[in-house]
């Protein structure tokens, strides 16, 4: 890796960009915003585009933190991020969604679940409400599994397994999801009340006992197929999911 130390014009740009966030493990480092033009139903939509980090050092020496990060191969690590739409911070109502990395659903276009649906049309929704954030978390994988596990979870599953009854076999909880970075870096980008995007009970929760703003909640169900009918069934049935 390259530990050269950073000139000051190159620091100068990135420190404009960098925002520190603390919490209890320490500090969220937040990249952006990010001009990201994105194709979105056939158009091009521009979003702003932030990432963050975890870190367990607190500093405002972005120097320090920048040149440690060159003796760390961040490509084998996760990170997360949001695609931020319209005057987020300001404006009176805005819808959000927490989504679940999923590489099958999301990249793939797997129909074992609903997962890049809800991420397109969540984008969607997003865009023709005017303002809005989509959290993309990257440590999510298989309902915080990790995507090997999540594979493993999917051979028990083609073996009459539900989603749950799948997870709780390989000694897992139900659902091992955390949202506590992601409403700091909310909470960092936008204090007015926010609409939820989402059939899960416990992101709601997780928003109010983080003591967000929640004026409301806008469920998301769709793409039904053979292919997952006991998938979305198995979500209301087991977990709780609200229609």
């Amino acid at each position: 890796m390259n530990s050269s130390k950073l000139d000051a014009n190159t620091l100068s740009i990135i420190e404009k960009k960098i925002k520190l966030i603390k919490s209890a493990k320490g500090a969220i480092y937040l990249v952006g915003p990010i001009k990201l033009p994105v194709t979105l139903a056939g158009k091009t939509v521009i979003f702003q585009w932030y990432c963050w980090l975890q870190c367990n050092e607190v500093t405002e020496n972005y120097q320090r933190i920048i040149e440690k990060l060159s003796s760390v191969n961040l490509a084998e690590l996760q990170q997360s991020s949001v695609l931020v739409y319209g005057d987020f911070e300001n404006d009176e109502e805005a819808l959000i969604r927490m989504h679940s990395i999923c590489h099958t659903g999301d990249i793939f276009g797997s129909k074992r679940c609903d997962c890049g649906y809800q991420l397109d049309q969540s984008l969607q929704m997003i865009v023709e409400h005017g303002t809005g954030a989509l959290f993309y978390l990257a440590n999510h994988e298989g309902r915080g599994i990790g995507l090997f596990s999540k594979a493993m979870a999917y051979v028990l599953q083609e073996n009459g397994y539900d989603t749950v009854e799948a997870n709780l076999q390989l000694g897992f909880v139900d659902d091992a999801r955390n949202y506590d970075d992601a409403i700091l870096v909310l909470k960092a980008l936008r204090s007015n009340p926010v609409t939820l995007i989402t059939n899960n009970p416990r992101k709601v929760e997780a928003l109010k006992s983080a003591g967000m703003d929640l004026s409301g909640r806008t469920p998301l169900w769709g793409d039904i197929s053979e292919f997952n009918e006991k998938y979305l069934s198995t979500k209301v049935v087991r977990s709780g999911h609200l229609k």
